[in-house]
């Protein structure tokens, strides 16, 4: 899954790593050390700007809230829990499928968090869906320093208690697409704990290498096939991940020194 990452590139940089034509300094959002559902994010997309005559897609810079809300929805209850969308049914689900075929975004991170316990309490979640209590904090970010592409979705959700005009009369909200986690050796592992992400979490943000960026924003591929395609996961062996403080823990810690790399683990877990 991904419950917890962190992003700190300026809208500078990812303009110019994702090639973006528009967006607007009014959504520029502080680097977050600790991004938790319900959080604004940034987002790359594609789409025709707003009262535009131009009707053509343009790639564009948003933030928007993380934890997606249905436009069908009667409420936005819930939508911290619709933090994540599985790349095996999101073609399917009544939650997500509109926007995979119509509104697919890259949320941009340096990398995510995962908390490792003992195999026991791991094997619960697997097979029951139990909730594990979190342990070590592992931060897994791509190898050669690159920007950790997410797959994402994103939707709008119409307030109707506010007038029309009101701003915030609209919300746009976001999923993060996850995967089987790589069972293949990691780039670079810690000198004790896991040696694959599978090992940490049987689950993985969907991370897009840049050869697939294009097609995965392009709006106008909507084909189940085509767009299921490109939810394959990425080579393995990209990825490094090593623990940090437990700090992460709690939401309400927030700054550089989260993802910092430790000597050891700060807590037992079982490998």
């Amino acid at each position: 899954m991904c419950g917890r990452y962190a992003a700190s590139r300026n809208p500078e940089d990812l303009t110019g790593l994702f090639g973006v034509e528009k967006w607007e300094p009014t959504e520029a959002l502080e680097p977050d050390w600790n991004v938790a559902p319900t959080k604004e994010v940034y987002a790359v997309l594609e789409r025709p700007v707003k009262d535009a005559d131009d009707r053509r897609p343009v790639r564009q810079l948003r933030a928007l809230r993380w934890g997606l809300v249905p436009s069908w929805s009667k409420t936005p209850e819930g939508a911290a829990r619709m933090i994540n969308a599985r790349a095996e049914t999101v073609h399917e689900k009544p939650s997500f499928r509109r926007a995979f075929a119509h509104r697919r975004c890259i949320l941009p991170a340096d990398g995510y968090y995962e908390w490792v316990t003992g195999a026991q309490e791991r094997q619960l979640e697997e097979e029951k869906g139990k909730k594990r209590a979190r342990k070590q904090p592992y931060f897994v970010t791509p190898a050669d320093g690159s920007v950790f592409a997410m797959a994402g979705l994103y939707e709008f959700w119409r307030d109707t208690t506010l007038p029309p005009d009101h701003e915030n009369a609209w919300w746009v909200t976001c999923s993060v697409i996850t995967t089987e986690a790589e069972t293949t050796p990691l780039a670079v592992a810690p000198a004790e704990g896991p040696g694959a992400l599978a090992d940490i979490h049987p689950r993985m943000p969907l991370m897009l290498t840049p050869d697939r960026w294009d097609a995965w924003l392009d709006p106008t591929h909507t084909g189940v096939d085509e767009l299921r395609a490109l939810l394959e996961p990425p080579p393995g062996g990209l990825m490094r991940a090593y623990p940090v403080s437990t700090a992460v823990s709690n939401v309400r810690n927030n700054g550089p020194e989260l993802p910092a790399e430790l000597a050891a683990p700060e807590e037992s877990t079982l490998f």
